[in-house]
This record gives structure tokens, C-alpha cells and sequence, in this order.
């Protein structure tokens, strides 16, 4: 099986991808903004927003042979005063790939990016109880809380939100940390 992960700056040839993808994680429990009954029409319509904002955000794509299987992107704080912070967004995962480390290979390279790009601080939410929670803490991230009643689904029932983050080393702090660590190997 032939996969890698790359930096998206266009969108536009992986929409029809893109939009399958979120539709199966949606229509298999992801709480992801939309709710059950949402059209592929209107998915589309939201890539199409996104691509449109690429110039703020980071993309990256999984792809198994050429085919997108999952994705991952990031927003950068537009405030002066948080220009140091981004949140992540839309972490999906195909759902007949999950489990099979796709997700953390994907955090890794949005993190990566994030300490080039000068990032310190990663937030993110996530539905309460969600299966995702614990994926979250399993790379570190940090539970800050939660909002009881933030999102329903079709039926009305409400759930809260609970939010993550993780602070990454600044780039210099990185080079220090690999520096120290080869002055102790020699």
C-alpha cells in the first residue's frame, strides 16, 4: 500500500474527494458541524469556502495510492495578540482507515508545520464523550473543559463540546532540545 501525506495549497481537484470523505465520517457518528441529514451539495459548498481561505490555513491530505482517505487542516489566529496561536480543524479519517495511525501520522505533520510557521499553541474542540477525546489525549493534548449544550443533532438532543490544546516548542527551543540531546550521545 503506497501512502503519503502532502501539503494541499488547492483544493479544487479533491473536492468530489473531499466532500465523500466528510459525508462518511458525518454519516458514521463524527460530529463535525453538520448534522446526519446533510446533503453532499452542501459539503461541497464548504470545501469550496475553504479553498477559498487557504491563504490562512494549513491543508494536508493522506493519500493511499491517489486516492484521499483523510485530511487535516489548521486556521491561524487573524488577532495580533494571537498570531502565536492556530486551531486545528476537520482531523477526518475515511472510516474503513481509521485505526490505523493515519490520524497521528497527520497531527505530526500539522504540528511540524505549525513550529515552522512559528506557531507555540494548537486548540481544538470536540464533541464531549466522542471516541475523538481519547485520541486526543493519547497525543498530548490537553483538556481545558467543556460546554454542556453547544451542538444537537436531528432530533434536538444537545452535546457538549470540549475543548483541547497543546502548546508545541518554539522552533529555537526544538533546535536547543536536539543539540543537548547529540552533546550528550557523543
Amino acid at each position: 500500500m503506497t501512502s503519503h501525506i502532502k501539503q494541499l495549497t488547492s483544493l479544487s481537484q479533491y473536492k468530489v474527494q473531499l466532500t465523500d470523505l466528510l459525508f462518511l465520517c458525518i454519516k458514521s457518528g463524527a460530529s463535525l458541524g453538520f448534522k446526519t441529514d446533510v446533503d453532499k451539495p452542501q459539503l461541497a459548498t464548504y470545501w469550496e469556502e475553504i479553498n477559498t481561505q487557504l491563504k490562512s490555513r494549513i491543508f494536508f491530505g493522506y493519500f493511499i495510492h491517489n486516492t484521499l482517505v483523510g485530511c487535516v487542516h489548521y486556521t491561524r489566529c487573524q488577532k495580533q495578540n494571537g498570531s502565536h496561536r492556530a486551531e486545528i480543524e476537520k482531523l477526518l479519517v475515511h472510516p474503513q482507515y481509521q485505526r490505523q495511525g493515519i490520524a497521528s501520522l497527520l497531527m505530526q505533520s500539522i504540528e511540524r508545520e505549525a513550529t515552522k510557521q512559528g506557531i507555540e499553541l494548537l486548540v481544538l474542540d470536540t464533541q464531549t464523550g466522542d471516541k475523538s477525546e481519547y485520541f486526543y489525549q493519547k497525543i498530548h493534548y490537553t483538556k481545558s473543559g467543556e460546554i454542556p449544550h453547544f451542538v444537537s443533532d436531528n432530533n434536538g438532543v444537545f452535546f457538549g463540546t470540549s475543548y483541547y490544546f497543546k502548546i508545541l516548542l518554539p522552533t529555537s527551543q526544538i533546535n536547543k532540545t536536539a543539540s543537548d540531546e547529540a552533546s550528550l550521545i557523543t
